[in-house]
Formats: structure tokens, C-alpha cells, sequence
């Protein structure tokens, strides 16, 4: 048995096959131009398999509502030409197979997820933050995605700001100085005027990043209370990850138990940024299941 999977990026599409050990068989990826092209390219990739299921993991918005007549479609997002594309539609029009529809964070999420059960790890709830072009994140509580009217969008909530970066207004089109407008990779070049790659960690924006994003674990541990938060995209490293540890323990202060932030705040499990594509696996099996 074959599954495929999607995961979608505003930049490129990775399209994988694998098998029911959620072993990569095939693999390809492309860049991420306009809708007809790029979905196009997905369905040429699929066509010379014979899948039994499909996870597509997709940057966002989407419409995740089976209720609503938009079901399976990018809604608003700044990518030029995406908005309102019926992706899952497109892809049905080839494949009569079960899809699932999700994001591109509810993805890794849950591949990171799988990786902890399939390592005997203790925990049925996860976190999962890519801080990158953009920033969002997944969640899982008691081995299901979370979301109801929609799916999170967690890198759009609103923290403190640190006392040193008052000035700064922000990157993101709708919020300005929400999570991923003070985080995100842009933000470098906001601030500074050079791309995240040429700053030395021993800048101080990097602990002023670090305090936002301890900010939101600790939003999520407050609400959430996850086994583990996991953070990817470009912007991490373990350098900055060690900086939000000493934030985070700082402004939690003791308030609540957590596990060591060795173990609590890391990075992801699944190698070369496989999360995704190890989710999409076992969330298209599921679909096989019912």
C-alpha cells in the first residue's frame, strides 16, 4: 500500500510517496508559482503512483470546514495568486482516493507526534511552532488536531514587548506587532537591514526574539499544557532555542511544573525537515481506517 503526501509550502511543494511504515518510497519537490502550475505538477508527480490515500499539509488560511461550500480551499493568504484556490477540489478531479486537508504546522505536528509514540515517548499532546518567512503552529491534545470554526493560527497572537524594541512596528500586514510580525525571518531586515542568515547570535535582537517566542510556550503551556513544544523554520537554532529556555524560565517563574526545558523546548525529531511528510503518511492511513 502507497500513500501520498503534499506538503505545501508558499515557497515549494514537496510531494512524497510512502509506504505503511511511513517510509519515503519516492520523493520530488518544485517551487510554489501560480495555483494551475504548481497543482498541475502535483498531479503529474501522483499520477505515476497508485496511492490509496493522500495528506495534503498546506500553508494557509484554508477552509478546514466540511460544512462550509469553500471546504478545501486556500482563503486569504498574502501569496500572490493563491487566494481562493480550490486545492483540494483540483486534486479530487484526478484522484478518487480520501484526502485529508490540513495545515502545513497541523502537518509537522502531527509527524512530530508520530516520531515521539513510535520512540516511546510518554505523551499524547504536542506542540509545534515553525518560526520562518512567516510563523504558526499545530497542535495536538490527546492524539487529535485541535480546531473548530478553523484551524489555529497561533503566530498572529499578541505578547508584551520587550522594553528595548518598543520602536520597532512590526512586519505583519494585518497585526503589525503580533508574534510572527516581531519573529519572523523578515524581521531581521526590518530591524536591521540585513538578512537572519549574516546576524551573530551575539546580537541583542536574537534575546529579543527569544522573548516573544518564550512568550507564546508559555501561552501554549498555560492553555495547552503539551508533553512538548517543538520549534522549526529557519529562524531556529539551538542557539536562539537556548535563549528562549532562559526566557521562558524567567517569566514563567515557577508557576507551573513543566518537564526539563531540555526536553520540553526543543527542536524537531524528524530529520531533514521530514515532519510534514511523516504526519501527512499517518494522517492519510487514518483516512484508511474508518
Amino acid at each position: 500500500m502507497l500513500l501520498g503526501s503534499i506538503e505545501a509550502g508558499g515557497t515549494k511543494f514537496v510531494c512524497a510517496v510512502g509506504n505503511e511504515n511511513y517510509q519515503v518510497q519516492d520523493q520530488t519537490q518544485f517551487p510554489t508559482t501560480t495555483p494551475e502550475e504548481t497543482l498541475q505538477r502535483t498531479v503529474d508527480y501522483f499520477k505515476k503512483f497508485d496511492i490509496a490515500a493522500l495528506s495534503i499539509a498546506s500553508f494557509g488560511p484554508i477552509e478546514i470546514r466540511h460544512s462550509s461550500p469553500k471546504y478545501g480551499y486556500v482563503t486569504t493568504t498574502p501569496k500572490p495568486g493563491w487566494a481562493d484556490t480550490d486545492f483540494v477540489g483540483y486534486i479530487k478531479k484526478e484522484f478518487d482516493i480520501p484526502i485529508f486537508w490540513t495545515t502545513d504546522v497541523n502537518g509537522s505536528a502531527y509527524g512530530e507526534y508520530v516520531m515521539a509514540t513510535l520512540a516511546n515517548e510518554k505523551i499524547n499532546s504536542l506542540t509545534y511552532y515553525t518560526i520562518g518567512t512567516g510563523v504558526g503552529a499545530g497542535a495536538i491534545v490527546n492524539g487529535h488536531l485541535i480546531g473548530g470554526i478553523g484551524h489555529p493560527e497561533m503566530g498572529h497572537v499578541l505578547v508584551k514587548r520587550h522594553p528595548d524594541d518598543l520602536d520597532f512596528k512590526g512586519v505583519c500586514p494585518y497585526h503589525g506587532d503580533c508574534l510572527e510580525g516581531l519573529v519572523a525571518g523578515p524581521t531581521f531586515e526590518a530591524r536591521l537591514g540585513v538578512k537572519g542568515a549574516e546576524v551573530p547570535h551575539s546580537d541583542p535582537v536574537w534575546d529579543i526574539m527569544a522573548y516573544y517566542t518564550a512568550q507564546a510556550a508559555i501561552q501554549t503551556t498555560l492553555t495547552l499544557r503539551p508533553g512538548k513544544i517543538v520549534f522549526g523554520g529557519g529562524v531556529t537554532n539551538p542557539d536562539f532555542l537556548e535563549k528562549v529556555r532562559k526566557s521562558f524560565k524567567e517569566l514563567l517563574n515557577g508557576y507551573v511544573q513543566v518537564p526539563d526545558l531540555d526536553k520540553y523546548l526543543v527542536m524537531p525529531e524528524v530529520a531533514n525537515n521530514g515532519s510534514a511528510t511523516l504526519g501527512n503518511f499517518a494522517l492519510a492511513e487514518k483516512l484508511l481506517e474508518v
